[in-house]
């Protein structure tokens, strides 16, 4: 009998378990639970994100590019950290415990962005007199306001994608009816979070802007304590996963490449590893059959060593198998690190009167994202996916890849639509005499924006709801939560590939180039239609590697 891990944790312990390591409870009630954490959640972060680039070109004083880079920069690590999160999950204290963990941290983080906004900022003419000028110190608060931005980051790294395999975990993705359950999760899940960012959304953007910051961070933190309580609700209702690994995952399988790599000369007559469990797949025995020298054992030899096993080959194999589409999504994944960057601030120069006396706030255009989802999910999940099943006999309707593929046409014709109306706002003002105003308002409504963030919306349904479903059950099934962390970086390394591309560019073509302070005499639409190319190139790249790849059905590794 193996030994068992001292490291990794249960989730729990003493409860009935299934034969497949789990405990017999969890199904959709405890599903809609963990969605409710889940919203709060999310509003939380939105409620922080949506209007940071507000914040950081206002109160902060930062011009646009530096605004953009910093909050691509803070977005892409909080979209990369769920990586660690999943680790620490999935090798040692399991889901449950590192979202209650990741949970405080996320609360800490909200408590001193919000402590932040109220304190009093040195500015640099505080440190001027009518005669000399006195160096400055780095200003404390700005200091602190960083600091628990990237707290936040750090909380909502383990939080993230915990709850998320935590929630599908829920149900049995080996038994059919409930692998159709797990499906709806997904879409279900999305849904929620996006009508409830709906609600909060322009309550929160609505006193950030015209009321105060520190009250506007405040709430987000009350949504986050609100959250941890909803989760502790469910204790003894959860389906938790029990098994305890004689390796930690990760480890097992990393121990597969350096076998591979250390055995690379050897030839392929030596012994191989048996193992009457497995089998190596034979769905494409020659795909990566450079990791199958890992199965060689080398007898006889001062560096004599234990032989990968067979299963641990194979699910090497299933990790390598999903880098080409993590590699392909990531030009979609820089589309949407837009919508909270430049197209907000083209809101900001655009007519938003709701009235004589009301307009809009500017952020509150993203909202027409999470409306798009929150609309087009339920026609998804009830109507699509039981007529396309009709015809295809695939329980989801289409394939995961499929799915995704969809939104990445619709991401390029987003861009499309957005270079388009960026044209029209600039011929707008230039028309009107406002191109070296930047402060006016142009008399173009800012409802013109919508159709492109509509078509991001849609985007979102096929290819964000997909590669959270594609990731979770393709990856072995220890490392569920690594896999919905590898959906989530692919976001964050978008942040990441936005801010040095705008970085280049801004450098490149100047203080009056493409993102000039002025967006009157900047220009978007050239982003915007470099953005629609690469869209394109991705989409074919996408195509060309879906054409071949093979599925895990059922994550049997």
């Amino acid at each position: 009998m193996a030994a068992e891990n001292p490291l990794r944790l249960p989730d729990v312990l003493d409860c009935p378990v299934d034969d497949k390591g789990f405990s017999t409870s969890g199904g959709w009630k405890c599903a809609l639970l963990i969605i409710g954490v889940e919203v709060a959640e999310r509003s939380a972060y939105y409620g922080i994100s949506g209007n940071l680039m507000a914040y950081l070109t206002g109160p902060l004083g930062q011009s646009t590019a530096t605004a953009a880079e910093n909050l691509n920069f803070w977005s892409g690590t909080a979209w990369l950290l769920p990586l660690l999160g999943a680790i620490v999950a999935d090798s040692f204290l399991g889901r449950y415990r590192t979202i209650i963990v990741a949970a405080l941290i996320y609360i800490l983080g909200l408590s001193l962005l919000t402590l932040s906004a109220v304190l009093p900022s040195v500015r640099a003419d505080d440190c001027q007199s009518a005669d000399t000028v006195r160096p400055c110190s780095p200003d404390p608060i700005l200091i602190l306001f960083f600091f628990a931005l990237y707290l936040v980051a750090f909380g909502q790294g383990g939080f993230r994608p915990c709850v998320q395999a935590f929630g599908a975990d829920q149900f049995d993705g080996q038994d059919p009816e409930q692998r159709k359950a797990m499906s709806s999760f997904f879409n279900w899940w999305n849904c929620g979070v996006n009508a409830g960012v709906v609600v909060i959304f322009p309550v929160l953007n609505y006193i950030q802007d015209n009321l105060n910051w520190g009250f506007g961070f405040g709430i987000p933190c009350i949504f986050m304590a609100g959250a941890l309580l909803i989760f502790l609700l469910g204790t003894k209702k959860y389906r938790y996963s029990i098994g305890r690994e004689e390796e930690l995952p990760i480890l097992r399988i990393d121990q597969v490449f350096v076998a591979a790599l250390r055995n690379w000369r050897i030839s392929p007559a030596t012994s191989f590893k048996e193992d009457a469990s497995f089998t190596v797949s034979r769905r494409n025995p020659e795909q990566f059959e450079f990791l199958n020298k890992a199965l060689l054992e080398i007898n006889g030899s001062e560096e004599s060593r234990r032989a990968s096993t067979p299963r641990e080959v194979e699910e090497a194999k299933a990790l390598l198998r999903l880098v080409p589409t993590w590699i392909t999504c990531l030009i979609f994944a820089i589309v949407s690190s837009q919508v909270g960057t430049f197209f907000t601030r083209q809101a900001r120069t655009m007519n938003r009167s709701i009235s004589e006396h009301l307009e809009f706030p500017a952020a509150s255009i993203q909202l027409s994202i999470p409306v798009a989802v929150t609309v087009l999910v339920p026609i998804y999940d009830r109507v699509f996916v039981p007529v396309a099943r009709r015809l295809t006999g695939e329980h989801s309707g289409i394939t995961m890849l499929q799915r995704i593929g969809t939104g990445l046409f619709l991401s390029a014709v987003a861009m499309v639509v957005a270079a388009l109306i960026e044209i029209k706002r600039l011929k707008t003002a230039e028309e009107y005499g406002l191109v070296d105003m930047p402060n006016a308002t142009i008399p173009m409504s800012g409802w013109w924006l919508i159709p492109q963030l509509v078509l991001i919306g849609a985007a979102d349904v096929f290819t964000i709801i997909g590669l959270q479903e594609f990731f979770y059950d393709q990856v072995p099934g220890e490392l569920k939560s690594v896999g919905l962390s590898l959906f989530l970086s692919v976001v964050g390394a978008g942040n990441f590939l936005s801010g040095f591309l705008v970085s280049v560019i801004d450098k490149t073509t100047g203080k009056d180039g493409w993102f000039a302070n002025n967006l009157n005499r900047a220009h978007l639409d050239y982003f915007y239609w470099l953005l629609a190319f690469l869209n394109v190139v991705q989409l074919v790249a996408f195509l060309y590697f879906a054409k071949s790849y093979i599925y895990n059905r059922g994550s049997a590794v």
